[in-house]
Protein backbone atom coordinates (compact mmCIF):
# COMPACT_ATOMS: atom_id res chain seq x y z
CA UNK A 1 0.00 0.00 0.00
CA UNK A 2 1.38 3.40 -0.87
CA UNK A 3 2.35 5.80 1.43
CA UNK A 4 -0.01 9.02 2.26
CA UNK A 5 1.53 12.03 0.69
CA UNK A 6 0.80 15.91 1.35
CA UNK A 7 1.93 18.98 -0.05
CA UNK A 8 1.97 22.62 0.71
CA UNK A 9 3.19 24.94 -1.80
CA UNK A 10 4.77 28.43 -0.94
CA UNK A 11 6.16 26.51 2.02
CA UNK A 12 9.52 27.64 2.61
CA UNK A 13 8.57 30.45 4.75
CA UNK A 14 5.59 31.56 6.75
CA UNK A 15 1.94 30.50 6.89
CA UNK A 16 3.68 27.63 4.82
CA UNK A 17 6.30 26.68 6.76
CA UNK A 18 4.96 26.62 9.87
CA UNK A 19 1.87 24.08 8.22
CA UNK A 20 5.00 21.84 7.17
CA UNK A 21 6.04 21.73 10.48
CA UNK A 22 2.54 20.86 11.94
CA UNK A 23 2.12 18.18 9.29
CA UNK A 24 5.25 16.89 10.06
CA UNK A 25 4.51 16.60 14.10
CA UNK A 26 0.77 14.76 13.03
CA UNK A 27 0.56 13.69 9.43
CA UNK A 28 1.09 9.93 9.07
CA UNK A 29 2.97 9.94 5.53
CA UNK A 30 5.34 12.19 3.59
CA UNK A 31 5.00 15.85 3.50
CA UNK A 32 6.35 18.14 0.88
CA UNK A 33 7.94 21.38 1.59
CA UNK A 34 7.81 23.68 -1.91
CA UNK A 35 9.52 26.59 -2.85
CA UNK A 36 9.87 28.59 -6.08
CA UNK A 37 13.14 29.52 -4.57
CA UNK A 38 15.14 25.82 -4.62
CA UNK A 39 18.24 26.81 -2.23
CA UNK A 40 15.68 28.78 0.35
CA UNK A 41 14.00 25.90 0.41
CA UNK A 42 16.09 23.66 1.01
CA UNK A 43 17.70 25.85 3.70
CA UNK A 44 14.24 25.64 5.36
CA UNK A 45 14.44 21.59 4.99
CA UNK A 46 17.77 22.07 6.56
CA UNK A 47 16.24 24.01 9.75
CA UNK A 48 13.54 21.45 10.27
CA UNK A 49 16.01 18.53 10.15
CA UNK A 50 17.34 20.43 12.76
CA UNK A 51 14.50 20.17 14.92
CA UNK A 52 14.04 16.35 14.19
CA UNK A 53 11.45 16.93 11.56
CA UNK A 54 12.47 15.80 8.05
CA UNK A 55 9.45 16.57 5.47
CA UNK A 56 10.62 15.83 1.68
CA UNK A 57 11.71 18.80 -1.13
CA UNK A 58 10.55 19.75 -4.31
CA UNK A 59 11.17 23.12 -6.36
CA UNK A 60 7.80 24.10 -7.56
CA UNK A 61 7.30 27.66 -8.96
CA UNK A 62 3.09 27.67 -9.30
CA UNK A 63 3.44 30.65 -12.09
CA UNK A 64 5.44 28.40 -14.30
CA UNK A 65 3.30 25.50 -16.15
CA UNK A 66 7.11 23.52 -16.83
CA UNK A 67 7.91 23.79 -13.22
CA UNK A 68 4.42 22.01 -12.15
CA UNK A 69 4.73 19.74 -14.97
CA UNK A 70 7.93 18.63 -13.25
CA UNK A 71 6.34 18.26 -9.62
CA UNK A 72 3.45 16.46 -10.94
CA UNK A 73 5.71 13.89 -13.03
CA UNK A 74 7.31 13.29 -9.65
CA UNK A 75 5.02 12.69 -7.31
CA UNK A 76 3.60 10.48 -10.00
CA UNK A 77 6.87 8.56 -10.36
CA UNK A 78 7.77 8.76 -6.29
CA UNK A 79 4.36 8.65 -4.40
CA UNK A 80 1.51 7.82 -6.86
CA UNK A 81 -0.83 10.39 -5.32
CA UNK A 82 -1.75 12.90 -3.50
CA UNK A 83 -3.49 13.07 -0.11
CA UNK A 84 -3.56 16.50 1.12
CA UNK A 85 -3.19 19.65 -1.16
CA UNK A 86 -2.86 22.99 0.49
CA UNK A 87 -2.20 25.96 -2.08
CA UNK A 88 -0.35 28.47 -0.10
CA UNK A 89 1.22 30.13 -2.57
CA UNK A 90 0.76 33.63 -3.04
CA UNK A 91 2.11 37.23 -3.27
CA UNK A 92 1.12 40.83 -2.22
CA UNK A 93 2.87 44.13 -2.99
CA UNK A 94 3.31 45.00 0.76
CA UNK A 95 4.71 48.66 -0.40
CA UNK A 96 2.32 49.53 -2.04
CA UNK A 97 -1.01 49.58 -0.65
CA UNK A 98 -2.74 52.02 -2.56
CA UNK A 99 -5.03 51.66 -5.31
CA UNK A 100 -2.70 51.43 -8.42
CA UNK A 101 -3.19 51.09 -12.21
CA UNK A 102 -0.28 48.99 -12.34
CA UNK A 103 -1.31 46.80 -15.14
CA UNK A 104 2.00 44.75 -14.52
CA UNK A 105 1.79 44.74 -11.59
CA UNK A 106 -1.70 43.84 -11.24
CA UNK A 107 -1.29 40.93 -13.36
CA UNK A 108 1.16 39.34 -11.67
CA UNK A 109 -0.74 39.50 -8.37
CA UNK A 110 -3.43 37.83 -10.18
CA UNK A 111 -1.38 35.23 -11.86
CA UNK A 112 0.21 34.00 -8.69
CA UNK A 113 -2.82 33.94 -6.29
CA UNK A 114 -5.70 32.89 -8.66
CA UNK A 115 -4.45 32.00 -12.71
CA UNK A 116 -1.71 29.55 -10.96
CA UNK A 117 -4.66 27.71 -9.35
CA UNK A 118 -6.11 26.82 -13.01
CA UNK A 119 -2.87 25.42 -14.07
CA UNK A 120 -2.70 23.35 -10.47
CA UNK A 121 -6.08 22.15 -11.00
CA UNK A 122 -5.24 21.01 -14.45
CA UNK A 123 -2.10 19.39 -13.41
CA UNK A 124 -2.07 18.26 -9.89
CA UNK A 125 -5.91 17.98 -9.27
CA UNK A 126 -5.80 14.63 -11.17
CA UNK A 127 -2.99 13.20 -8.38
CA UNK A 128 -5.07 13.91 -5.47
CA UNK A 129 -6.66 10.76 -4.10
CA UNK A 130 -10.39 9.90 -3.85
CA UNK A 131 -11.15 11.02 -0.41
CA UNK A 132 -8.54 13.77 -0.22
CA UNK A 133 -8.55 17.29 1.03
CA UNK A 134 -7.74 20.16 -1.10
CA UNK A 135 -7.02 23.40 1.01
CA UNK A 136 -6.92 27.15 -0.94
CA UNK A 137 -5.30 29.64 1.21
CA UNK A 138 -7.19 32.82 0.40
CA UNK A 139 -7.65 35.88 2.95
CA UNK A 140 -10.50 38.30 4.02
CA UNK A 141 -9.78 40.05 0.78
CA UNK A 142 -11.44 37.10 -0.53
CA UNK A 143 -14.45 37.49 0.81
CA UNK A 144 -17.80 38.77 -1.73
CA UNK A 145 -18.20 41.44 0.07
CA UNK A 146 -14.98 42.97 -1.08
CA UNK A 147 -16.72 44.00 -4.16
CA UNK A 148 -18.79 46.77 -4.35
CA UNK A 149 -19.85 46.45 -7.55
CA UNK A 150 -23.38 45.11 -8.21
CA UNK A 151 -23.35 43.73 -11.32
CA UNK A 152 -19.96 41.71 -10.19
CA UNK A 153 -21.27 40.70 -6.53
CA UNK A 154 -24.33 39.57 -7.99
CA UNK A 155 -22.86 37.37 -10.90
CA UNK A 156 -19.94 35.65 -8.63
CA UNK A 157 -22.81 35.03 -6.26
CA UNK A 158 -25.13 33.36 -8.79
CA UNK A 159 -25.64 29.82 -7.92
CA UNK A 160 -25.22 28.90 -11.50
CA UNK A 161 -21.49 30.61 -11.40
CA UNK A 162 -18.90 29.42 -14.38
CA UNK A 163 -14.88 29.43 -14.99
CA UNK A 164 -16.36 32.04 -17.69
CA UNK A 165 -18.02 34.37 -14.94
CA UNK A 166 -14.73 34.03 -13.11
CA UNK A 167 -12.33 34.65 -15.90
CA UNK A 168 -14.30 37.58 -17.87
CA UNK A 169 -14.63 39.11 -13.66
CA UNK A 170 -10.88 39.04 -14.07
CA UNK A 171 -10.30 40.47 -16.85
CA UNK A 172 -12.81 43.27 -16.61
CA UNK A 173 -10.29 44.60 -13.74
CA UNK A 174 -7.08 44.35 -15.65
CA UNK A 175 -8.73 45.62 -18.81
CA UNK A 176 -9.48 48.81 -16.48
CA UNK A 177 -6.61 49.07 -14.92
CA UNK A 178 -4.88 49.19 -18.39
CA UNK A 179 -7.56 51.22 -19.49
CA UNK A 180 -7.71 53.73 -16.80
CA UNK A 181 -11.33 53.51 -16.51
CA UNK A 182 -11.00 50.90 -13.33
CA UNK A 183 -13.28 52.59 -10.12
CA UNK A 184 -11.55 52.35 -7.28
CA UNK A 185 -15.46 53.11 -5.41
CA UNK A 186 -16.11 48.98 -7.20
CA UNK A 187 -13.50 47.80 -4.54
CA UNK A 188 -14.56 47.68 -0.62
CA UNK A 189 -12.23 50.22 1.35
CA UNK A 190 -11.45 52.81 -1.51
CA UNK A 191 -9.85 50.25 -3.59
CA UNK A 192 -6.86 49.54 -1.66
CA UNK A 193 -4.97 46.73 -2.52
CA UNK A 194 -7.74 46.00 -5.77
CA UNK A 195 -5.43 43.61 -7.36
CA UNK A 196 -4.81 41.39 -4.07
CA UNK A 197 -8.34 41.49 -3.68
CA UNK A 198 -9.77 40.62 -7.17
CA UNK A 199 -7.48 38.05 -7.20
CA UNK A 200 -8.35 36.76 -3.39
CA UNK A 201 -12.24 36.87 -4.56
CA UNK A 202 -11.40 34.71 -7.23
CA UNK A 203 -9.83 32.25 -5.89
CA UNK A 204 -12.48 31.47 -3.60
CA UNK A 205 -14.86 31.51 -6.33
CA UNK A 206 -13.01 29.00 -8.13
CA UNK A 207 -13.49 26.83 -4.84
CA UNK A 208 -16.67 26.42 -5.26
CA UNK A 209 -16.57 24.85 -8.32
CA UNK A 210 -13.34 22.94 -7.59
CA UNK A 211 -16.04 21.54 -5.28
CA UNK A 212 -18.82 20.85 -7.21
CA UNK A 213 -16.53 18.98 -9.40
CA UNK A 214 -14.87 16.59 -7.12
CA UNK A 215 -17.56 16.04 -4.94
CA UNK A 216 -18.32 12.34 -6.87
CA UNK A 217 -14.84 11.50 -5.65
CA UNK A 218 -15.56 12.60 -1.76
CA UNK A 219 -12.46 15.25 -2.28
CA UNK A 220 -13.17 18.03 -0.13
CA UNK A 221 -11.98 21.45 -1.49
CA UNK A 222 -12.42 24.46 0.98
CA UNK A 223 -11.00 27.88 1.27
CA UNK A 224 -10.05 30.45 4.04
CA UNK A 225 -8.87 33.11 5.29
CA UNK A 226 -5.50 32.57 7.78
CA UNK A 227 -6.06 36.00 9.77
CA UNK A 228 -3.96 38.90 9.93
CA UNK A 229 -0.43 36.88 10.07
CA UNK A 230 3.18 38.36 11.21
CA UNK A 231 4.59 37.29 7.57
CA UNK A 232 6.68 39.14 5.01
CA UNK A 233 3.73 40.05 3.47
CA UNK A 234 2.70 42.11 6.70
CA UNK A 235 6.27 43.34 6.95
CA UNK A 236 6.09 41.48 9.89
CA UNK A 237 2.46 43.21 11.55
CA UNK A 238 -0.52 40.64 12.60
CA UNK A 239 -2.51 39.32 15.30
CA UNK A 240 -1.27 35.91 14.83
CA UNK A 241 2.14 34.65 14.69
CA UNK A 242 2.61 32.03 11.97
CA UNK A 243 2.40 28.74 14.22
CA UNK A 244 -0.57 29.97 15.36
CA UNK A 245 -2.30 30.99 11.75
CA UNK A 246 -1.23 27.18 10.85
CA UNK A 247 -3.69 25.61 13.81
CA UNK A 248 -6.62 26.31 11.40
CA UNK A 249 -5.40 24.70 8.20
CA UNK A 250 -3.92 21.96 10.04
CA UNK A 251 -7.63 21.27 11.73
CA UNK A 252 -9.32 21.69 8.12
CA UNK A 253 -7.00 19.38 6.38
CA UNK A 254 -6.69 16.89 9.16
CA UNK A 255 -9.66 16.73 11.98
CA UNK A 256 -12.54 18.36 10.07
CA UNK A 257 -15.87 16.37 9.30
CA UNK A 258 -15.91 15.19 6.00
CA UNK A 259 -18.98 17.27 5.29
CA UNK A 260 -16.98 20.35 5.11
CA UNK A 261 -16.80 20.94 1.82
CA UNK A 262 -16.95 23.85 -0.78
CA UNK A 263 -16.46 26.20 2.26
CA UNK A 264 -15.42 29.89 3.08
CA UNK A 265 -13.54 29.46 6.03
CA UNK A 266 -12.58 31.98 9.01
CA UNK A 267 -9.20 31.86 10.94
CA UNK A 268 -10.76 30.36 14.09
CA UNK A 269 -12.31 27.29 12.02
CA UNK A 270 -15.82 28.69 11.13
CA UNK A 271 -17.40 28.65 8.06
CA UNK A 272 -18.83 31.87 6.86
CA UNK A 273 -21.17 33.11 4.45
CA UNK A 274 -19.24 33.64 1.72
CA UNK A 275 -21.91 35.08 -0.23
CA UNK A 276 -22.84 38.08 2.25
CA UNK A 277 -22.05 40.81 0.45
CA UNK A 278 -23.00 43.21 2.79
CA UNK A 279 -21.22 42.00 5.75
CA UNK A 280 -18.12 42.96 7.45
CA UNK A 281 -15.52 40.72 5.93
CA UNK A 282 -13.41 42.55 3.64
CA UNK A 283 -10.52 43.86 4.64
CA UNK A 284 -10.03 47.22 6.37
CA UNK A 285 -6.72 48.82 5.40
CA UNK A 286 -7.25 50.65 8.66
CA UNK A 287 -6.48 47.43 10.47
CA UNK A 288 -2.91 47.62 8.80
CA UNK A 289 -2.07 50.99 9.25
CA UNK A 290 -2.75 50.52 13.11
CA UNK A 291 -0.19 48.00 13.59
CA UNK A 292 2.48 49.62 11.40
CA UNK A 293 1.88 52.37 13.79
CA UNK A 294 1.77 50.45 16.87
CA UNK A 295 4.94 48.56 15.80
CA UNK A 296 6.98 52.33 15.23
CA UNK A 297 5.97 53.19 18.49
CA UNK A 298 7.33 49.97 20.26
CA UNK A 299 10.57 50.43 18.34
CA UNK A 300 10.72 54.05 19.04
CA UNK A 301 10.59 53.51 23.20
Amino acid sequence: MSKKVAVVTGSNKGIGLSIVKGLCKRFDGVVYLTSRDEARGKAAVADLNKQGLHPEYHQLDVSDRESISKFRDHIQEKCGGIDILINNAGFANANNIDFSYDFEENKEIIDINFKSILTIQELIFPLVRDNGRILNISSDCGHLSNIRNKYWADRLSSKDLTLKDILEFVDWFLEGCKNKTFKKEDIADGGTIAAYRVSKVALSAITILQQKELLKRNISVNSMHPGFVQTDMTKGNGFLSADQASETPLYIVLDAPDSLKGAYIWYDGKAVDWYDCNGEYYFKISTYIEQLVSADKKQNI
